[in-house]
């Protein structure tokens, strides 16, 4: 008897016919006819990224800014950076605000999902796109194709973004070779507890856009953790019909190594667990454990027979609450970094 061959749920098969785009779908002379009244931001996200982050800026003033008028506020929110990121992003022509200064009087967290937030809270878009600040060779599409179905249809809530990620090695570029947390752990991950989210490309992606009033709506994970939260949350929040996908073509950006690798995939292990906690998969009375032992080449004081050195991480997240919930103890004028 022929084993039968396992197929695409057609919930997903269907989903991904519907909302899946490419970049070069959305010219942005015809997102500019598309846009109306409607105000949109652009946020990035920077800690010590002084090497690209000026590149980007410029690339997204001088296309969608100045060339025509589709963007309508730039921001960038330095994390605390200890080199001239917020220098030569506002010598680029951004809008440089400090994380610190946009949560000031609310518990101090670290990380990229508390960046965020401060960025969300900075902006006044009714659209707010989220776009990374390491990339290289950055291109306007990048920005132009997460905006596309959100100013052409009114039933998109948020889009995602996808992309071919090579990995640069010493002698060799493996042309897909990036993304390997999404591959060994966030896909496998979502598709057991959240299989209506397998369709999504590139779970981890960095760039994505959505309307404020629903952006608004949803916790900000610290850390490594706040993409894959704010797919589930906004699933649960707006359905899967309101979630869209478009391919950005190729990313090019510093890869991290496998220790690190290893500390973000239990970020998002921890993020995932708080969300099957709040559905009741998991035991509500049950807290799972936030130090990640790894090890490294070296001696060891503690281990001497080990040829390796003990390193233990903290990987607990904490969560941002929804920006709606405290809008009122947000600065109302930014400050510049």
């Amino acid at each position: 008897m022929r084993e039968t061959e396992p197929i695409v749920s057609p919930v997903v098969e269907a989903w991904a016919t519907y909302r899946t785009t490419s970049a070069r779908d959305w010219p942005a002379r015809r997102l500019v006819g598309a846009k109306g009244g409607s105000r949109v931001s652009v946020v990035l996200p920077a800690r010590n990224e002084e090497a690209t982050v000026g590149a980007i800026v410029a690339t997204i003033r001088d296309h969608l800014m100045d060339r025509v008028a589709l963007i309508d506020e730039l921001i960038v929110v330095d994390s605390r950076s200890t080199d001239r990121t917020a220098q030569v992003a506002r010598a680029a022509g951004a809008e440089v605000v400090s994380q610190d200064d946009m949560t000031r009087g609310l518990p101090r967290l670290a990380g990229k999902g508390d960046a965020l937030w401060a960025g969300l809270a900075a902006a006044g878009g009714d659209i707010v796109a989220f776009v990374d600040a390491d990339l290289r060779e950055f291109r306007p599409h990048f920005v132009t194709g997460l905006l596309g179905p959100l100013l052409v249809d009114s039933s998109v809530e948020f889009v995602k973004g996808f992309y071919h990620r090579p990995l640069v090695g010493a002698h060799s570029v493996e042309p897909d070779g990036g993304g390997r947390v999404t591959e060994l752990m966030a896909r496998p991950l979502l598709n057991l507890f959240w299989p209506e989210l397998a369709g999504f490309v590139q779970p981890l992606a960095g760039e994505y856009a959505g309307r404020r009033e629903v952006l608004e709506q949803v916790p900000f994970v610290s850390g490594y953790g706040v993409e894959t939260a704010m797919l589930i949350d906004l699933l649960e929040l707006v359905g899967l019909d309101a979630l869209a996908q478009v391919d950005l073509g190729e990313r090019k950006h510093r890869h991290q190594d496998t220790a690190a690798l290893g500390r973000m995939s239990a970020q998002i292990m921890q993020t995932a667990w708080s969300r099957l906690q709040r559905r009741g998969w998991a035991s509500p009375g049950t807290v799972p454990a936030t130090l990640l032992t790894q090890f490294r080449r070296g001696g060891s004081d503690t281990l001497p027979h080990l040829d390796r050195e003990i390193v233990v991480s903290d990987v607990s997240v904490q969560e941002r609450p929804p920006l709606a919930q405290l809008r009122h103890r947000v600065p109302r004028r930014r400050v510049a970094a």
